[in-house]
């Protein structure tokens, strides 16, 4: 059951001892993982709750605590951006529910970053680079997942499997997959860590300036593409390359030349995840949605082609998928072939090979802000107060954090 903006405010109190909220407004967030909600207390200051909606939420919640506790003040003063502070937490049955300090800046839309100045496009790229050049040993030490570019290439096999058994994606889209995960030569890059959930709602913004990265649920050492996934899927290719621009600049390492190519599959592959996504969690409206847009996805592809996203041709419409795709792509003196469009319909069963499966949680569409909702207080407990500072955020301190069993007070 979804909370509502109110009931994570008084959520909230049992989590911060002290904390007195005078307003409450939800806030943007995954609405199939998330409620979240920004409160104002008596003293001016803004804090965000996070509440998770089933025990996969809350487990990635509590990974973010160990993320963000990992981040020790030194490496923290190193990035160009500011990082959440968990003041509090409070366990509700078997859900965690966590409190962070606000943090200057506010989310855009994809449509206003990208109709923004290349200037803070730029700052995204190097806010990019600053994450892909985090110390590998932060995610090692702290038990968090780590792919060689093999073993990330042969878990998106696996979860393509797991997707085909569906029957509801599109052959054209399953057939473009699996040429591309099976083109080694695409997935030539070196691992760095990654931010694994990285979008327009987990970056706030001032100005030109990119002041803070939230939502930091999914760190890992992988593929850097895939914090990429969502800006190429914007479609704005001058955006693309500005923020690409800035990126390179500032990374120590030089970015592989099928980076761009990696991030436009993730970004189509996303929709199939949020369709098995949706399937596992039984719900129609999810799994409706995401066959409405596969299926928008196949016929813009069929028309128009689409993004590049293989190194090596794909085969003809009529070739079996995987024929004549090895380990070391096509052979020697193979021609190049035109791309059809696959029919609509299949023509043949697609039969999956058996694998273990392997969901990836991926970022799904937020919902906006809604309105400021007054929380009854006490007359000497009025709204107000000057704005917080964003530096005010630097207090990195997690230690001996309270957490409150809410079936105890």
């Amino acid at each position: 059951m979804r909370r509502k903006p109110i009931e994570l405010a008084a959520v909230a109190t049992a989590a911060v001892p002290g904390l007195t909220p005078t307003a409450v407004s939800s806030a943007p967030d995954d609405p199939a993982d998330f409620d979240s909600a920004l409160l104002l207390d008596s003293e001016g200051k803004r804090w965000r709750v996070r509440s998770p909606r089933h025990a996969e939420a809350s487990a990635r919640l509590e990974t973010e605590f160990l993320v963000l506790r990992a981040f020790a003040p030194g490496i923290r003063a190193e990035l160009p951006f500011l990082m959440p502070t968990v003041a509090g937490s409070v366990r509700l049955g078997t859900l965690s529910t966590f409190v962070y300090s606000h943090l200057a800046g506010s989310t855009r839309s994809v449509e206003e970053l990208t109709a923004g100045p290349q200037a803070l496009a730029r700052e995204i790229g190097a806010a990019l680079a600053a994450i892909h050049d985090l110390p590998r040993a932060l995610v090692s030490n702290a038990d968090l997942p780590s792919y060689t570019p093999n073993e990330f290439r042969q878990r998106r096999l696996n979860e393509l499997d797991q997707a085909a058994t569906t029957g509801k994606i599109p052959p054209a889209l399953l057939l473009r997959w699996e040429h591309a995960m099976e083109d080694v030569s695409l997935w030539r890059f070196n691992p760095c860590v990654v931010h694994g959930d990285l979008h327009e709602d987990n970056i706030l913004v001032e100005g030109q300036r990119v002041t803070a990265v939230t939502g930091w649920t999914d760190l890992r050492i992988g593929d850097p593409a895939d914090d990429f996934a969502w800006l190429v899927a914007s479609n704005e290719q001058d955006f693309v390359d500005a923020v690409l621009a800035g990126y390179t600049a500032s990374r120590r390492d030089t970015p592989d030349n099928h980076l761009l190519r990696r991030a436009a599959l993730s970004a189509e592959f996303a929709l199939a995840q949020y369709l098995v996504k949706g399937i596992a969690a039984g719900d129609p409206a999810m799994v409706a949605e995401a066959e409405s847009m596969l299926e928008t996805l196949a016929n813009d592809i069929a028309e128009h082609g689409g993004q590049p996203i293989s190194v090596e041709p794909q085969p003809t419409a009529g070739t079996a998928p995987g024929a004549g795709v090895s380990d070391g792509g096509p052979g020697p003196g193979a021609a190049p072939v035109t791309v059809l469009p696959v029919p609509a319909q299949p023509a043949v069963e697609v039969v999956p090979v058996p694998v273990k499966p392997a969901v990836e949680v991926v970022p799904v569409p937020v919902q906006p802000a809604v309105h400021v909702t007054p929380i009854p207080a006490e007359p000497e407990q009025a709204a107000g107060g000057k704005q917080h500072s964003p530096k005010a955020a630097d207090d990195t301190s997690t230690a001996a954090l309270p957490i409150i069993d809410a079936r105890q007070s």
